[in-house]
């Protein structure tokens, strides 16, 4: 597919208005209501969208459960989280609430289950409550993040692979009190993948830096220093400002991320206030 630069994509006959949130990741799509069955054409636009500005937003979407799902599976089939806590009756929607006993804990750079051999496409959040102020979501765009790398950098990146893994995952299996039967269960049920640290968007053939800190372990076959330095280096990528857009969440708003593209990092300051959203995860490919 070829890909539209943002000036060029919004001089199109659009179904929606675009307001975006920084120059070069995120736009809200404007007048545009997710409870309605979408045609093909607006459910390609909207997909265009996500290939352009790597992570798109709706207000004002006071959907309920079945059409959040029912939205989601327009752009394919949907996962079941084996670890995160479901809603009750429908085990593809994660429940995630945080509160005075709970504290946030998602404020690192990431990109959604890595730790799978197939990762997700994308992910698509539903605010259900959240805090007056705070609580808000970064999203950082790991193409421009590869683009901004030295020649040297990516030379030797090229065909370097990465090991990821669920381990802050089996650290809370083992603290509910797991067994060492069911830990080993899981951990054959989800051998640790090998992803490229630099993969080609499917879509697009961008380059993109895909290592993360919260589920890359090392990269294969370089020595631990060397590994943990360059790696080191490459989660810094998403933390510089310019690579970023910031969106502060009102109920009833979504957010539908690019996994492939970008990183995102939940703000942790609102403690002890209550922020609870539900995700939809869909289905990607093998990266490369």
């Amino acid at each position: 597919m070829k890909l539209l630069d943002a000036d060029t994509f919004e001089k199109l006959d659009l179904p929606f208005k675009v307001n975006r949130l920084s120059p070069n990741i995120g736009a809200e799509l404007l007048n545009i209501d997710l409870k309605q069955n979408l045609d093909n054409q607006i459910k390609q636009k909207i997909y265009e969208a996500l290939l352009v500005y790597k992570v798109i937003f709706f207000r004002n979407q006071n959907l309920t459960t079945e059409e959040h799902l029912n939205f989601a599976k327009n752009f394919g089939e949907l996962e079941i989280h084996p670890f995160a806590p479901h809603k009750k009756g429908f085990p593809e929607v994660l429940n995630i609430t945080h509160n005075e006993k709970n504290k946030g804990k998602e404020n690192t750079w990431h990109s959604d289950v890595t730790w799978r051999q197939k990762p997700s496409l994308g992910s698509i959040l539903r605010m259900i409550e959240g805090p007056s102020v705070g609580g808000d979501t970064l999203f950082s765009d790991m193409c421009m993040a590869y683009e901004g790398l030295s020649e040297d950098i990516k030379e030797r990146l090229n065909g370097a692979i990465a090991v990821h893994d669920f381990a802050n995952f089996r650290k809370a299996l083992i603290k509910g009190g797991k067994t060492e039967q069911e830990i080993e269960a899981f951990n054959k049920k989800f051998p640790n993948p090998e992803h490229p640290v630099i993969r080609t968007h499917p879509d697009t053939n961008k380059k993109v830096i895909y290592v993360n800190k919260a589920f890359t372990q090392y990269i294969k076959g370089w020595g631990e220093d060397e590994s943990r330095s360059m790696l080191d280096f490459l989660y810094a990528q998403a933390a510089i400002p310019e690579y970023q857009c910031r969106f502060s969440w009102e109920k009833d708003s979504i957010a539908f991320w690019d996994n492939r593209s970008c990183q995102h990092y939940a703000v942790s300051d609102y403690w002890p206030n209550v922020r609870k959203v539900e995700r939809v995860t869909v289905v990607g490919d093998r990266p490369y």
